[in-house]
């Protein structure tokens, strides 16, 4: 969690941090929401994303759908400045939430009808081309150095396992879009780390159910387990995480409801992270980017809030027992008449459900960051720190304390400085010799020059 307060002095930092660090010894990974009708186009935008920021969240998932940002062909695509181009609304996104000490997460996907022949969004366009100048334009005007902030998470195309999506699913009986989506993966992928090196970049946002088959009236779906076999066959795919979403199968499931794989959910995710190893050769990392439960009255079919509370709880903890979930992103914060899905944790009058409390007890524990290192090897700490990033600059110095516990007991101290990097962190070497076994908690209390201070927590593990 980040905790930001304003002091002139470090030497004013006390060791009350040291009951947080104990709790924090656990698996982290960044918390979040994703609700671009509450934190971007609502006219309380910034005072929702503080309200976000509070429940102990740090990042904000949004989406970047070029065929509203760019519904007219601009006359130079490269150029975010545009007149055709609409971003104010996510330059006011990546703005607000760096000031409440959030990032921010982009899905770029859509096409315009005039970079697809005249179809609807869900065709991706003719020529690629069009896309990867759209995709390097946000990855550049959003990496830190061109006075609109930093974003350093991304992915490409939602859910393009559905026709609702990405079409088409099939030609005859052949499913066909892993192909064509991992082409497109492939050039967007290159041109966000051309713009910033330091971005990760996902692949999939997968949706948890499909039929593998094509059925005469209805909309085409490929399950993910089936999507990712065959999108593993294209050749020199590079990606950094799956980003994936586990909703149940139906409005009042359980978070661990059983279902055939190659669907999956919570329950399957364990199969799906084995098979994902098997075909990418490689442990892949999991991005929850999408999970929630609707409640009732607001949604007639959904879960009472009290049962939204206890499978939020659940759910959380899962991805936290999980070491291959790396992220854990809500669908929605609070419900609104702008947003069919009513699975927010506050009411729409702003008021708190009772899954609110769950959901900021683990999120304020989870949050953080994490790196294992041999026994013995000072580690070298990655902490995220956009408040700081926003106030002082990309290549800014900052100051800090920091302190290393083992459980409850103080080992280590230190007194470094750090500059934040173009993904809005700092990294630091931590110096003191890990035992094997042994989970340590690193508590920082950072400031720049103008007296901001942030505090971050990080987790190393020793094997």
């Amino acid at each position: 969690m980040s905790k930001l307060h304003r002091f002139v002095l470090l030497a004013a930092l006390t060791l009350l941090a040291a009951p947080a660090a104990t709790a924090s010894a656990a698996h982290q990974m960044p918390i979040g929401f994703f609700d671009d009708v509450s934190l971007r186009f609502s006219p309380s935008a910034q005072q929702n994303i503080a309200d976000a920021a509070a429940t102990g969240a740090s990042v904000i998932h949004t989406t970047a759908n070029w065929a509203t940002i760019a519904a007219t062909k601009p006359a130079d695509a490269s150029d975010g400045d545009d007149p055709a181009y609409h971003l104010t609304d996510l330059d006011d996104l990546v703005a607000n939430a760096s000031r409440a000490g959030m990032r921010v997460m982009i899905n770029v996907t859509g096409t315009p009808k005039w970079a697809n022949g005249g179809h609807t969004p869900n065709y991706l366009p003719t020529s690629s081309s069009t896309f990867v100048t759209f995709v390097r334009m946000l990855a550049t005007r959003y990496n830190g150095h061109n006075g609109h902030g930093s974003v350093s998470l991304w992915s490409i195309w939602n859910e393009p396992n559905l026709q609702q999506f990405l079409y088409p699913q099939y030609v005859g009986k052949t499913i066909v879009s892993p192909a064509r989506y991992g082409a497109l993966f492939k050039v967007a992928y290159a041109a966000i780390k051309s713009a910033n090196p330091l971005a990760k970049v996902a692949i999939g946002e997968t949706s948890a159910q499909g039929r593998d088959k094509p059925i005469k009236g209805a909309s085409e779906t490929v399950s993910p387990g089936t999507f990712a076999r065959l999108l593993a066959k294209v050749k020199g795919l590079r990606f950094d995480a799956w980003a994936h979403h586990p909703y149940p199968t139906a409005r009042t499931a359980k978070p661990l409801e059983k279902v055939k794989y190659p669907n999956v959910t919570l329950s399957t995710l364990p199969t799906f992270e084995k098979d994902l190893k098997a075909y990418f050769h490689r442990a892949v990392p999991i991005w929850i980017t999408e999970y929630g439960h609707e409640t009732k009255p607001a949604q007639p079919k959904g879960i009472s809030t009290s049962l939204q509370a206890a499978y939020a709880k659940q759910a959380l903890t899962i991805a936290r027992n999980d070491p291959n979930v790396q992220m854990f992103i809500w669908f929605t914060f609070r419900d609104s008449s702008g947003n069919p899905w009513k699975s927010g944790i506050e009411n729409s009058n702003g008021s708190h459900k009772t899954s609110y409390n769950s959901f900021s007890a683990l999120a304020r524990v989870i949050n953080g960051t994490m790196t294992t290192v041999k026994a013995g090897t000072h580690p070298t700490i990655q902490m995220f720190v956009p408040e700081l990033a926003a106030n002082a600059g990309v290549g800014a110095t900052v100051g800090m304390t920091y302190r290393v516990y083992d459980g409850s007991k103080l080992i280590y101290d230190a007194q470094p400085t750090a500059v934040i990097g173009a993904d809005e962190s700092v990294r630091f070497v931590a110096n003191f010799a890990p035992v094997k076994k042994h989970t340590y908690s690193v508590v920082a209390e950072l400031n720049d020059a103008n007296g901001l201070t942030e505090t971050e927590t990080a987790s190393v593990v020793a094997t």
